[in-house]
């Protein structure tokens, strides 16, 4: 082996192995030791005679965990055999022919969305930078106790997981004490991090109050931008009622649902919170505090992703749901209030937690429907596919249901309805389905009769795109509208009575500012327009925000003041309030203190009246709300 043919012949392989792989890989610039570039350095090396490869074959950065860069593979198969041989996972193989050969992960799919369990060997086993470890950047955990792979081991929902993994990733997960009363997280607050209990009890609550805000006394000069500056004060659920339906309970990011009336619950050992703000940066639901000595496991995005996919730890968050939580889960959805709890003890057992990834399809319109689903958490997307264009009819947040529809009327799925982010659903056969329609009449007459509702809805809006053209003539997002408030400056005095009359049909809270974007003779006032796709929806931590069947957007009165859907509207049409409250003073035990807190306000059609409070106060017929598909379709048509 050192005769100096086989030298040329090693020096070639070399050569042409560094013709198809970046240098320095990420491995090589990480850490100098990549062994190709290593070992064709010792073998004096120095130019390339062969051109390099001008494109690349792409990085799969779907793994929390893992980086996967194709271009740096050199096809040695370590990785293979380490998940198959090693650890038996049998996730890795290779793909492809001749020079489009390459690893791939359950067939083809990107590394996150396969079933790699991110153990890390194949990470350990890789000789070059095709799979390196990612780092948790900018992101140092609070004060706490650091445990080593060895003492994380030792902790029953870490059995099964790779040490390689632990040691290549410490510092990811650490171990926090809290006393009697401390606060361990505060709704509202942002965050990255899931917190496991391994002793003690945490209480879950919302301290926000229950309530929408209204003007309190001016101060000051009057006039529109005055109603900004003001401090508010609330309405009472007892003095706006949004819904008059059956008892409400709150979702939050956590394995239990808040009861509306005592939003205040327990949380004990062998429970997880906080997944949907460590997986997705939504901020934090709900305050929990610790009632007693409580010791708790505070982890970032990458080992609860390793923990999830972790068969042993999947199998006990399951087990612990449907004992403490799902039967609850199932009494939150309106249609399950009148089945019996025997019934409900038989839909425990029987039905099945479901993860998807973000992107993912769960049920794609026009195929048969053979399940009835429950999101359990994160957001899914629900779209229906028109000729020429895709509109998205809602998104629905932990406790929303999908999938009657199909299974009530004829098999086929109406929608499409896909994760929007990480999203884990309770997946109800539809034998089972069927079975309880068969036993609870009652059930069936009003899943039809909301069914039927939707469906009129959905064909209203299917004829309204197929009949008009997507016109490319606006580029301020008007056409995503549904229902836009125009104001012809033509006709308008600037007399404010729409602002003064949205304001008092609001409880002196106005949802219109008389300013925004021109379009030939019209303002588009910056008032929620009912966009097709409603972008405010997505990541509301406790599901305070969602649209109704015809068409306006409202927040109910659980609203934490987060924020996140006025930064998430591209258009500024969603407005923070403030507003002052007396809380329990840390400081001083036994006394309060006022505070500023804020909810969320936008426009809701004036829901409660005939029409907007504003289009009938305008006293020119200035002020107009329009479906802007048929309205600029028919001006530019009066135009030409």
């Amino acid at each position: 082996t050192n005769t100096e043919r086989v030298g040329r012949a090693r020096r070639m392989l070399y050569e042409l192995l560094l013709a198809d792989h970046p240098s320095p890989c990420l491995r090589q610039a990480a850490t100098g030791d990549c062994e190709l570039e290593t070992q064709a350095r010792r073998a004096g090396l120095q130019t390339l005679r062969f051109t390099p490869r001008l494109s690349p074959r792409g990085i799969d950065d779907s793994s929390p965990i893992i980086k996967v860069d194709h271009s740096a593979c050199i096809l040695c198969d370590r990785c293979i055999r380490g998940c198959s041989e090693v650890k038996q996972n049998f996730v890795i193989g290779r793909t492809g022919k001749g020079g489009g050969t390459g690893i791939a992960f359950d067939t083809d799919l990107p590394m996150g969305h396969s079933t790699c369990v991110g153990c890390g060997e194949c990470m350990v086993s890789c000789p070059t930078g095709a799979l390196t470890n990612k780092k948790v950047l900018e992101v140092r955990l609070p004060q706490g106790e650091l445990l080593s792979p060895d003492e994380l081991l030792k902790l029953p929902i870490f059995a099964g997981v790779s040490g390689t993994f632990l040691a290549l990733n410490k510092g990811s997960v650490i171990r926090r004490r809290f006393r009697p009363g401390e606060i361990i997280c505060r709704e509202g607050e942002q965050g990255s991090t899931a917190f496991y209990v391994l002793s003690g009890q945490v209480e879950v609550s919302i301290s926000t109050p229950m309530a929408h805000v209204k003007s309190g006394p001016p101060t000051g000069r009057a006039g529109v931008a005055n109603f900004f500056r003001r401090l508010s004060q609330l309405v009472g659920s007892d003095e706006d009622q949004r819904d008059d339906g059956p008892q409400r309970f709150i979702p939050i990011d956590g394995p239990i649902d808040l009861d509306y009336g005592n939003p205040v619950a327990r949380i004990g050992p062998g429970e997880l919170f906080g997944e949907m703000t460590c997986m997705s940066f939504y901020p934090r639901s709900a305050t929990v505090r610790a009632l007693e000595e409580t010791e708790v496991l505070e982890m970032l995005r990458n080992v609860l992703h390793v923990l999830q996919k972790n068969k042993r730890f999947k199998a006990e968050l399951e087990r612990g749901y449907r004992e403490r939580a799902l039967a609850t889960h199932l009494r939150s959805v309106p249609m399950f209030a009148g089945v019996t709890d025997d019934f409900i003890g038989h839909l425990c057992d029987r039905v099945e937690l479901i993860q998807y990834e973000p992107g993912q399809v769960i049920c794609r319109q026009g195929e048969a429907a053979d399940s009835f689903f429950l999101v359990r958490i994160g957001f899914v997307k629900v779209t229906q596919t028109f000729p020429g264009s895709e509109m998205v009819l809602r998104y629905l947040a932990r406790g929303n249901y999908f999938g009657e529809i199909g299974l009530l009327g004829g098999g086929v799925r109406t929608a499409t309805c896909s994760a929007l982010d990480h999203v884990e659903v309770v997946q109800i056969r539809g034998d089972d389905f069927h079975a309880m329609l068969e036993r609870f009449p009652e059930i069936r007459a009003n899943l039809e009769a909301e069914a039927a509702t939707r469906l009129a809805h959905d064909q209203e809006r299917h004829q309204r795109v197929s009949t008009v053209p997507i016109a490319d003539f606006l580029t301020q997002g008007l056409m995503e509208a549904q229902n836009l408030l125009l104001i012809d400056l033509e006709r308008c005095t600037r007399c404010d009575l729409c602002v003064r009359a949205c304001a008092a049909a609001h409880d002196g809270v106005t949802r219109l500012v008389r300013d925004g974007l021109r379009f030939d003779k019209y303002l588009v006032a910056t008032s929620c327009r009912s966009c097709r796709d409603p972008l405010c929806m997505i990541g509301c931590p406790v599901g305070s925000i969602r649209r109704r069947d015809s068409l306006e957007i409202i927040i109910e009165d659980w609203c934490i003041g987060c924020g996140l859907c006025a930064e998430s509207c591209p258009y500024g049409n969603i407005n923070l309030h403030s507003f002052t409250v007396a809380v329990a003073d840390e400081l001083h035990p036994g006394q309060k203190k006022a505070v500023v807190r804020e909810k969320a306000t936008t426009c809701d059609l004036s829901r409660e009246l005939k029409e907007p409070a504003c289009v009938y106060a305008c006293p020119h017929a200035a002020a107009i709300r329009v479906e802007p598909l048929t309205f600029f379709a028919d001006k530019l048509a009066l135009a030409k």
